[in-house]
Order: C-alpha cells, then structure tokens, then sequence
C-alpha cells in the first residue's frame, strides 16, 4: 500500500539511500508513435529549493535528442534484487549553458549523492567545454520509493506537475 508523502523531505533520506545503494537507472523515453526506448545511464541528485532535481551527463544521440523533442516526459527506474526501488517521473530538458555543463562535471567528480558519480574525464576528454559532453536536467513530479522487506511504498507528486 502507497502512502503519499507531504513534501520531498519526508522520503529523501530513502530515496538517496536507495540511489547510493543501487547507483544505476533505467531511463526511458518515448518516440512519435508512443513506443518506449529504455537504456541504462548514471544520473546524479540534489535537492534545490526542497525538490530533488537530477542531473544526467549524456551524449546527445539523435534517438535522445528527437524523443525528447517530441515529448519531454522520462521515467527513471532504479532497483535492487532485495526489491528497494525507486521510480522518478519527470521532465528533462538539455542544460546548454556553459556554467550548467561546469556545476554538474563538477558534482559527477565529488559524487552526489556521496559516492554517485564517476570522473567525467573518462568519457570526455575535453572538460566540460568538449562539443561530446551534454547535460540533461531531470525535474521530478513524481518521485516514489519501494521497501523491498514489506513492499511499502511512498509517494512524493509536486503540487501542479509540468
């Protein structure tokens, strides 16, 4: 059974828990006809202004690139064999900005949460500045946990989701 959460804060110690633990997500996206493409990738998290917010370093492959121009919306699906999980609906939108790309290189370098990351240079050569780095920025709606021991779950929606 479900249980809704008032605010983010209320399951953010779960959730980091659970993306500290199990690191690893599948990201899926949907295409023009409404089928859905899924492919595994390492975002890191943060809360700003008491909403997580989810940072994906990424190539820009055209599959990506032309699913979220047709429709912005993603699932994130995290999950372990002892059954934790966690489930983030969003919207994403590439972050283009040249202090962006830096702020997020830098939060894959030191880990966010703690020990989510990896060094950035060893897919991108160039920095930050490399033409091949992009920047996705993932804004949660809906974001909800899963105790694999009991399969309780709670629920965090933003109050008027994108």
């Amino acid at each position: 059974m479900a249980t809704k959460a008032g605010s983010f804060s209320e399951i953010a110690d779960e959730f980091f828990a659970y993306i500290r633990d199990i690191r690893y997500c599948t990201m899926i996206t949907v295409d023009k006809k409404s089928r859905p493409r899924a492919r595994v990738l390492l975002p890191v998290w943060e809360v700003v202004d008491g909403k997580p917010v989810g940072w994906l370093a990424a190539y820009k492959s055209p599959v990506k690139t032309a699913h979220l121009a047709n429709n912005p919306h993603t699932t994130y699906s995290y999950w372990n064999p002892r059954q934790n999980a966690v489930f983030v609906d969003s919207v994403s939108a590439w972050a283009e900005d040249r202090e962006t790309r830096t702020y997020v290189w830098d939060l894959y370098r030191k880990g966010s949460p703690a020990g989510v990351g990896y060094d950035p240079y060893d897919f991108w050569s160039g920095g930050p500045a490399d033409p091949e780095y992009q920047v996705l920025r993932i804004d949660p709606w809906r974001v909800q946990v899963v105790r694999g021991t009991d399969l309780g779950s709670r629920i965090w929606t933003e109050e008027s989701p994108s």
